[in-house]
C-alpha cells in the first residue's frame, strides 16, 4: 500500500488517512471478549469517529469528566501505564486511544482490577480524536514507545510526523506537556527534529532528563522487553508553546 495521502474521501466523509498498525492480533480469551461486550460502551469519550460524528462536533468535557484537567495517552499498548496514571491521578480525566483490540481488552481487564473512574477509552485511529477535541483542552500527553516503523521508506508512518503532531499541538493547551518514550535511537533523531516544528520545546537541561525515566513513571511490558535485548529507553519531555 502507498503511504501517499488520497484527496478522495471515505464514504462517510472522512478525510483519508491511511492506517499502518494492527487492529487486531490472536483470538482473544473468553474473559477478554466480556470485557469488551460489558465495559467498552461505558467507557467511551463520546462521538468520535465520522460515522457517529460527521460534523464533527467536540466532545463534552465537562459532562465527561466534570472539568478535571485533561491528559491523553497515544496508542497504550497493554494499558499498564494509561491505569498507573489514572490511579496516580484521580483528579484528572485521561482518554486513551489505541486502535489494537487485543490491547484494548487487555486495558478493560486492568481497569476492572483497579477500580478506575476517571477513563474514557478510544478504540480507534488518535486522529479521529483530535478532530473532536476542543482546541487547547489538552494538558498533557503520553506517546510511549511508539510503533518504530524502523525501515526508512516507512518513516513517514511514525506518530512524529507534521501529520500527526499539528493537529495534536492545536488540542494542547499552551505550557501542556507531551512525554515521548522510546528505545529506538532513530525515533528519538526523528522526534527531536519533527516536534518542535510543531509548536514544542524540548525541556531537556541536563543528560538525566532524557535518560532517566519520569518521577511517576511505571516501566511497560514493551520497556522491559527492550531492556533484555539490550536497546536503551529515552524520555523526552516537550513543552506546547503559545499563550
Amino acid at each position: 500500500m502507498s503511504d501517499k495521502t488520497h484527496d478522495t474521501k471515505h464514504p462517510s466523509g472522512a478525510p483519508w488517512r491511511n492506517f499502518y498498525g494492527r487492529f487486531k492480533g490472536k483470538t482473544l480469551r473468553d474473559s477478554q471478549q466480556v470485557f469488551l461486550d460489558e465495559d467498552l460502551a461505558a467507557l467511551s469519550p463520546g462521538a468520535v469517529d465520522w460515522e457517529s460524528n460527521p460534523n464533527r462536533d467536540k466532545l463534552d468535557l465537562h459532562a465527561m469528566f466534570g472539568g478535571k484537567p485533561l491528559w491523553l495517552e497515544i496508542g497504550f499498548g497493554g494499558g499498564e501505564h494509561l491505569v498507573h496514571q489514572a490511579a496516580l491521578n484521580p483528579g484528572v480525566g485521561i482518554i486513551g486511544a489505541e486502535p489494537y483490540i487485543n490491547g484494548v481488552a487487555m486495558l478493560l481487564g486492568k481497569i476492572r482490577e483497579a477500580g478506575v473512574g476517571n477513563l474514557r477509552v478510544h478504540p480507534g485511529d488518535a486522529r479521529h480524536l483530535f478532530d473532536v477535541l476542543p482546541a487547547g483542552s489538552v494538558e498533557k500527553v503520553f506517546l510511549n514507545y511508539p510503533d518504530p516503523w524502523p525501515k526508512k521508506r516507512h518513516h513517514r508512518r511514525r506518530f512524529v510526523t507534521q501529520e500527526h503532531l499539528e493537529p495534536l499541538a492545536e488540542v494542547m493547551a499552551p505550557g501542556a506537556e507531551l512525554r515521548v518514550a522510546t528505545d529506538i535511537e532513530d525515533y528519538v533523531r526523528q522526534t527531536l527534529e519533527q516536534v518542535p516544528r510543531a509548536g514544542f520545546a524540548w525541556t531537556a537541561e541536563q543528560a538525566a532528563d532524557w535518560k532517566e525515566p519520569w518521577s511517576d513513571w511505571v516501566s511497560t511490558r514493551y520497556e522491559q522487553k527492550a531492556l533484555r535485548e539490550g536497546r536503551v529507553p529515552h524520555y523526552l519531555t516537550f513543552m506546547r508553546l503559545g499563550g
